[in-house]
């Protein structure tokens, strides 16, 4: 979808169990690496949009498809609906994306 590509010399071996290994991450690349590049966008577009609205809240880490921030409680719903405009609205696909928001005053007590 973003131009990705990964060249998988392994599709040519001739030891059977790297070639089905080499097929599967082909399979599974495209899905994982647009995935992942749908995230990066949504990072990169909301660490400038926070600030632009007047937030102190801050992105501070990433773990797999989950983005985890920081910031006031007071804060808490509205920069939450940015984030999920924002991530829902990174790209246009057929399918709808659709992002789940928790907050909690630690990440362990956080449930979408």
């Amino acid at each position: 979808m973003f131009g990705r590509r990964r060249l998988v010399p392994e599709l040519n071996s001739r030891n059977g169990q790297i070639r089905a290994g080499a097929e599967r991450a082909t399979v599974n690349m495209p899905i994982q690496g647009t995935a992942a590049d749908i995230l990066k966008k949504a990072m990169i577009d909301l660490h400038s949009e926070l600030p632009k609205h007047g937030f102190a809240t801050r992105m501070i880490l990433t773990v797999h498809d989950e983005l985890l921030f920081e910031g006031p409680a007071s804060e808490a719903e509205s920069a939450s609906e940015l984030v999920r405009q924002r991530m829902e609205g990174v790209v246009t696909l057929k399918a709808p994306l659709t992002v789940d928001v928790g907050f909690a005053e630690n990440w362990r007590d956080a449930k979408p």
